[in-house]
């Protein structure tokens, strides 16, 4: 689950932005979010590599555990 570290839930999170990349027009290589906190303004991306290697950045987290607040 993506949450706000802010906010400290995914309840307010919404994606602005969403890429897909793929190669020979099927197998998809990469998938790149931008996400926005509707709460307090927070920002970040979330990216996953066909090798299903994920990066985050700004004020986002992914975390498998339940939301703290829901």
């Amino acid at each position: 689950m993506i949450e706000c570290t802010n906010c400290e839930t995914a309840q307010f999170l919404q994606i602005v932005r969403s890429r897909v990349y793929f190669e020979d027009g099927e197998v998809i290589n990469e998938l790149s979010e931008r996400y926005e906190c509707t709460l307090c303004n927070a920002t970040g991306t979330y990216a996953r590599s066909d090798d299903n290697d994920v990066e985050v950045s700004g004020e986002i987290t992914v975390t498998t555990e339940r939301p703290r607040y829901a």
